[in-house]
């Protein structure tokens, strides 16, 4: 698929990713703190309202050439966190253990809040898709394989990820807002807590942080990359071998005088989950775009919205972006040689070592990279997923009202049991 096709998306992905860095933030103070609402929140809203309205359809294709944008744009944002985690491995060290304990937190607090309360809404074995992990994209594979693709825990990993596609970055952000204005927890134990295992919601959740605590932005930032990294990368691990068969015994636990009930209407609703499982499957169909013209229009999209940031265009912005891309094309080649390491992996840690203190050319490259905007990159990432909701619009009203409490829960365990761990451990190592 060409730029012709494309062509339509990409010029409505910079209007509103430019529209939005120049209206910046708005920051509302409701009296127990103050929630900050960033450009890159603006852009999902907008991006979402665009693709969802029936006035002039944008077309599942065009949703999908959006998609596929994403794709490209979260390895953008990831080669900008090595530029940031580089730099900061020194400091980094000082956590010591606690950047690895919280991530029982982040792993395990959905289980103890969100799946009791989606059982209390009789939600049905969707409940352990839907609870035992935020891990996002892995969590498919993984309840897929061990269930498979018809069966109600896979349609609750559906649930989550609409979810959290649809509110989770908005959600995150009001709640680290007033989390962080509160003044309770230490800026890194909250860095650690946003780490939860999705790129935008993520950087959302820094963004707010960051705010609350402005002169700490390369630690929180640091903080809560290395904290992402982790819980992607034992993620998958962990909700093969604890998450999920505990989150499956706990829910047979609290069911346990339901079986005959469940038995029977997992019967019934056996075509309901063929159907719902069609339509992912359809929307989920992927669209390939070249990588050149990915990579060019998103750098294009990502140099005016960093320029703007930045209140002025600078060759070193461009010098920035030229840096991230090369490394971007580096670690995609690393992935397709090693085959089992991703290209998210590869960026961070190939980013991180030529970008550390004893890197020969780090100062020059950071030098270079941090004249781009951390935000104004998830500024375009998150335009571009808001472009691509309105195909899981229709899975969104079959799956019903209950996710989003149990959906909010979830968010919640997650970030905040990782913070009180975090906080915990920070304070006894230190």
């Amino acid at each position: 698929m060409g730029m012709k096709k494309a062509g339509p998306i990409v010029a409505l992905a910079f209007l509103i990713a430019v529209a939005c860095q120049i209206v910046g933030s708005l920051t509302l103070d409701l009296g127990i703190g103050k929630i900050v609402i960033f450009p890159m929140v603006w852009g999902i809203i907008v991006g979402g309202l665009v693709s969802a309205q029936k006035l002039k359809p944008l077309g599942l294709d065009r949703q999908k050439i959006a998609n596929a944008l994403v794709g490209v744009a979260v390895l953008l944002l990831v080669a900008r966190l090595a530029f940031i985690i580089g730099p900061s491995i020194p400091k980094l060290g000082k956590a010591g253990p606690a950047l690895l304990l919280q991530e029982v937190g982040h792993l395990l607090g959905t289980i103890a809040l969100a799946l009791p309360l989606a059982v209390l809404l009789k939600m049905g074995k969707s409940t352990v898709g839907a609870t035992f992990s935020l891990d996002r994209e892995p969590a498919f594979a993984i309840v897929g394989e061990k269930y498979g693709p018809d069966s109600d825990q896979y349609r609750g990993v559906l649930a989550m990820y609409v979810f959290g596609t649809l509110f989770g970055a908005v959600y995150i952000t009001l709640l680290s807002s007033l989390v962080a204005s509160a003044g309770v927890f230490d800026p890194l134990a909250l860095a650690m807590g946003a780490g939860v295992g999705s790129g935008s919601m993520m950087a959302a959740s820094a963004g707010s942080i960051i705010a609350a605590f402005p002169a700490q932005e390369e630690q929180i930032l640091a903080m809560a990359a290395v904290s992402n990294l982790i819980t992607t990368v034992l993620g998958v691990y962990v909700g093969i071998y604890i998450a999920l068969p505990l989150a499956d015994r706990f829910y047979r636990f609290l069911t346990r005088h339901e079986v005959k009930k469940e038995e029977a209407v997992d019967v019934a609703t056996t075509e309901e989950n063929r159907r719902l499982r069609q339509q992912a499957t359809e929307a989920a169909a992927p669209v390939k775009l070249p990588l050149w013209l990915t990579m060019s229009v998103l750098s294009v999209i990502g140099i005016v919205t960093a320029s703007v940031a930045a209140k002025g265009f600078s060759w070193q912005i461009v010098g920035g972006y030229a840096v991230m891309v090369g490394l971007i094309l580096v670690s995609i080649y690393l992935a397709k040689v090693s085959r089992k390491i991703s290209a998210i992996v590869w960026a961070t840690t190939v980013g991180a070592l030529i970008s550390s203190p004893w890197s020969p050319i780090g100062e020059v490259l950071v030098d270079l990279v941090k004249s781009v905007d951390f935000l104004s990159i998830a500024t375009v990432v998150l335009v571009c997923a808001g472009l691509s909701l309105g195909k899981d619009i229709p899975l969104l009203k079959n799956i019903g009202w209950k996710i989003l409490p149990v959906g909010a829960v979830a968010v919640t365990a997650s970030f905040l049991f990782a913070t009180l761990i975090a906080e915990f451990t920070l304070g006894f190592w230190s």
